[in-house]
């Protein structure tokens, strides 16, 4: 029998503590925690206490942990994304396998000194693209490979992020600002990108992409607003941002809501963020910059165009996708895991239609969070080899920051120059 894989966490937020960790608890045979490090003290005590971690190796921050001799086979890294490259060299130079939180940086830079020094290093490294490891992705993919639509000659990809969501997490929460974090098309969609050049295998040739901060805006606000929905809002009751409806109800099937305000999840902890914290915040009078609405038009190296869409403004958090084949077509929707595929027939609309519907995982991104883990621990294990290098990820970011350059420089991007510009700049 083969031994338990041991892992390190460092940053026991959202991200580590209720997407990855939870897998050493349906599989405690084959993985276990034995480190942890989070400058939270009730997150950092609640994620020892449940993973039976040895107190010396419980540490207030990742550099303490950092500074001692390697204690795991594996780190996973899941702080803000302007920590992560810093770690990561930190865990590189410890010998260290690494599960990173995506995205790798804000810094195009640092993503590609971060890919040079895991290869040099043979560090393997394994960025969380989840979306790749859902039933619904991969069913795609062996759909694509099998040839059942032909050659994919294009596709329309919609990123329909939710208002609620959008809210919570870009207009309030950690990812509102592009300083302190990274532009929407990194942070939220280099998922999109990572998947459409993996359901392709081509790489990305050129972009064009437009874009702004239309609506969450101070301009925007109902006449009478307050800073804080905490503080007496007039529109409480037609607002679709209304903080206490979002945060205080106990009928909210949304982890999130509940998790990103603190380890205490009692109404009076929950009430007391909302009037101190970021997330009590009326969602016009933050200091948020990144777009609500994107596009992007992608030529890939193969002949594939690409129509790509992010925005707020859905009720559904869901991605929607279309490929046009010189076979036929595919029609699928995540949120429902529903996959159409139809292929022509002669004559006028004779074709058949099969329609596929993929149970999804019970964990978080419709399984990707369990199926990411289940595939880091099999490759650290020796069970499988790794398939999603650091160098595909570091190109889906490469994608997605010269999407940014084109938004903000209005000019169409080649992806191979942009890319090798900055190489040759490190």
């Amino acid at each position: 029998m083969k031994r338990k894989v041991t892992l390190a966490l460092i940053g026991a937020g959202e991200r580590g503590q209720y997407c990855y960790a939870p897998y050493a608890k349906l599989h405690g045979y084959e993985v276990e925690f034995v480190a942890v490090a989070d400058p939270h003290e009730g997150r950092r005590s609640r994620f020892a206490g449940e993973y039976h971690i040895p107190q010396e190796n419980v540490f207030c921050t990742a550099e303490e942990l950092l500074a001692r001799p390697k204690l795991a086979d594996a780190v996973i890294i899941a702080t803000q994304d302007n920590q992560h490259y810093a770690y990561a060299c930190r865990a590189i130079e410890l010998g260290y396998s690494i599960l990173l939180e995506k995205p790798i940086s804000p810094s195009l830079a640092e993503c590609l000194d971060l890919q040079r020094r895991a290869e040099e290093k043979g560090t393997f490294i394994m960025v969380c693209h989840v979306m790749r490891y859902t039933k619904f992705y991969r069913k795609i993919k062996q759909l694509l490979d099998a040839g059942a639509i032909g050659d994919v000659v294009h596709i329309t990809h919609t990123e329909n992020v939710g208002y609620w969501h959008y809210a919570h997490s870009y207009v309030r929460g950690n990812w509102h600002k592009t300083a302190d974090a990274s532009p929407m098309i990194l942070a939220k969609c280099c998922h999109d990108m990572d998947i459409l050049s993996w359901l392709l295998g081509s790489r990305c040739k050129t972009v064009s992409s437009f874009g702004d901060l239309r609506y969450f805006r101070a301009e925007n606000a109902p006449a009478g607003s307050p800073a804080r929905c905490t503080d007496g809002c007039p529109h409480s009751a037609v607002c679709p941002y209304y903080a206490p409806a979002l945060y205080l109800s106990d009928e909210t099937t949304w982890s999130t809501a509940f998790n990103a305000l603190g380890p205490d999840h009692s109404y009076e902890a929950r009430k007391k963020a909302l009037e101190e914290g970021p997330y009590g915040k009326c969602v016009f009078h933050c200091d948020n910059d990144v777009v609500d609405h994107q596009v992007a038009s992608l030529v890939f190296e193969n002949g594939t165009t690409v129509a790509f869409t992010m925005c707020a403004f859905s009720n559904a958090c869901d991605r929607t996708v279309k490929f046009m084949g010189t076979k036929g077509e595919i029609r699928a929707s995540m949120d429902n895991n529903v996959i159409e595929v139809t292929e022509f027939g002669p004559g006028l609309m004779t074709g058949t239609t099969n329609v596929y519907t993929v149970k999804p995982g019970a964990t978080g991104h419709s399984g990707g969070d369990e199926g990411i883990m289940e595939e880091f621990v099999a490759i650290l294990r020796g069970e499988r080899e790794n398939t999603n290098t650091i160098a595909q990820s570091v190109h889906s970011h490469v994608m997605a920051f010269a999407a940014e350059e084109s938004r903000l420089s209005g000019r169409t991007v080649d992806v191979a120059s942009f890319e090798e510009k900055a190489r040759a700049a490190l």
